[in-house]
């Protein structure tokens, strides 16, 4: 015997909006099992499973496109666990890298930050005036490489 959901059990059993179901619908990502005459939409326990995935994925960072060919990597009888290893490995890359400019931009933050003396009027701020100014840039576009 198969349960179906409607969409807002489905919806609230897996902890994400309405909305969000019916734009990975658009997406292809997921889709309801069947329809009620009244034109509801009805899932099955395995698009509450699918449904899970794409939360999961999403939280350890992928992208709507990188879930969609894990998607396709797993119900492929051709792919194998490197492919999503090798795509799991891109994505740590993807992720250490944004470590890395996240801790360049806290540094630039704390070298601004030292320079402050809170007790002065903001026109003589250097907070504000490296802002005006050509550092902020420089963080950003060491930032980009």
């Amino acid at each position: 015997m198969t349960t179906e959901l409607k969409i807002g059990q489905l919806a609230k059993d897996v902890g994400v909006n309405i909305e969000t179901i019916r734009y990975y619908e658009r997406r292809n990502l997921l889709g309801p099992t069947s329809r009620l005459p009244s034109g509801y939409r009805l899932y099955n326990r395995e698009a509450q499973r699918r449904l899970q995935f794409i939360k999961n994925a999403q939280a350890l960072g992928f992208t709507l496109h990188e879930i969609e060919e894990l998607l396709d990597l797993q119900v492929s009888s051709k792919a194998r666990c490197g492919d999503v290893q090798r795509k799991a490995e891109a994505k740590l890359k993807h992720v250490e890298a944004k470590v890395r400019d996240l801790q360049s931009l806290a540094t630039a933050l704390r070298r601004l930050i030292r320079t402050c003396q809170a007790g002065q009027p903001t026109d003589r701020c250097p907070i504000l005036h490296s802002l005006e100014e050509d550092e902020a840039r420089t963080v950003h576009a060491t930032k980009r490489r």
